[in-house]
């Protein structure tokens, strides 16, 4: 059995006296993180090291109890080990979330509250819980947490273990290809179209230039009305797209369960960066926010607790192999022809159907090393003739 850790998020529902002591939490936890940042060598990135420096002046200074503080130092150097591999420096850090551990946090199942240590004393706060927070939260007894405001309300994002069933063994493959066309495309033809969300978000890309424009050559009056609206809208887009992706990722994912087959996915990592570099303005907004990430989380945490095996494969050439003869064929937009054999229809069935193929030679003996691409296949492991995903 796999161990699987699901976060569940709660609204909290706390008296005035306890939302004024979480803000003066939030605070005064930012403000450490902060000062050890400014105050230890940007290159120490051990939270024990960093820990023998300045914890004893964290508690004094900021007076976070003995958790907070070590809480503190832990996302200090975490965010330091983060801005190392991205090649950038630590950012300021705002009162916006705080974390917590067993010490100085607790789920009470039976009462709907937690018990969570805060700057001046330990509080019992009272939780919003719908049907799917009480099923998640049934029964268990989570040991970390991450407290967060959004706006002017307050959360609880809970980390659930359990366990995953076991995965199940099959040798079919549902391959899925990832476009912004069309969300997800699966190797039996079925989409998910994009097309309302490029419209929402060529919308809000819209509203969010006009709010821009009226803020800069604006009264005081408009500016402060157009800071509204952007409040308001905050967030908005991202809920969308966010709702999206759990619907199309469950699709798949029942999908997979009915047939039964493993998921094979394209590994997108990095993608935006070329992009970045040569694209439009325009086209670099619309890969930039394209949520594939977030996709391929939802789908491997669906595919974990539904006990589907989900495997990544290379992208290079999917989408310019024919998936009937394995030659390279013509692509232009959406169209896919193949001069060889003479097949044509839509590029992204095209290319998740070689993602289908190359999903075999995952986690299999003869496979290639790392992850699989249609070049190696066909050069190493499978002559041309011969190529066929059915």
């Amino acid at each position: 059995m796999t161990e699987q850790v699901l976060t569940v998020q709660c609204k909290l529902s706390p008296t005035d006296s306890q939302a004024e002591e979480m803000e003066d939490t939030l605070k005064a936890f930012a403000d450490a993180c902060n000062w050890i940042n400014q105050n230890t060598p940007a290159k120490l990135r051990n939270k024990v090291r960093i820990q023998g420096i300045v914890y004893q002046d964290v508690r004094a200074k900021f007076g976070l109890s003995a958790n907070l503080a070590i809480r503190a130092i832990n996302r200090v150097a975490s965010n330091r080990k983060t801005a190392m591999k991205d090649h950038s420096s630590v950012k300021n850090f705002e009162p916006t979330s705080i974390d917590y551990d067993t010490r100085i946090f607790a789920f009470r199942e039976k009462d709907e509250e937690i018990s969570v240590t805060l700057l001046r004393s330990r509080q019992r706060i009272k939780l919003v819980l719908g049907d799917y927070q009480r099923t998640r939260l049934k029964d268990s007894k989570p040991t970390s947490a991450t407290l967060c405001k959004k706006g002017s309300e307050y959360y609880i994002n809970i980390q659930v273990k359990s366990e995953a069933p076991e995965q199940i063994h099959v040798d079919t493959v549902l391959g899925v290809d990832l476009g912004i066309t069309d969300i997800a495309v699966t190797s039996e033809g079925q989409k998910f179209g994009g097309k309302t969300i490029k419209l929402i978000k060529n919308h809000y890309a819209s509203m969010r230039a006009v709010l821009q424009q009226k803020a800069v050559k604006g009264t005081r009056s408009s500016r402060r009305r157009c800071r509204e609206l952007q409040q308001r809208l905050s967030g908005k887009e991202a809920r969308y797209q966010r709702q999206i992706n759990h619907e199309i990722s469950k699709a798949i994912v029942t999908r997979a369960q009915e047939i039964p087959a493993k998921i094979a996915l394209e590994d997108l990592t990095g993608i935006r960066e070329g992009v970045n570099q040569k694209a439009g303005k325009n086209h670099r907004r619309r890969v930039n926010g394209w949520a594939f990430y977030q996709l391929k989380e939802f789908l491997s945490y669906k595919a974990l607790a539904a006990g589907v095996p989900l495997v990544l494969v290379d992208p290079a050439c999917t989408s310019q192999t024919c998936h009937q003869c394995g030659e390279h064929g013509i692509r232009n937009g959406k169209s896919f022809k193949c001069p060889v054999c003479g097949w044509s229809g839509d590029a992204d069935f095209n290319g998740a159907k070689n993602i289908a193929f190359l999903g075999r030679y995952v986690d299999r003996p003869g496979g290639s090393e790392g992850l699989p691409s249609i070049k190696a296949v066909l050069s190493g492991l499978l002559k041309a003739p011969v190529f066929r995903p059915e």
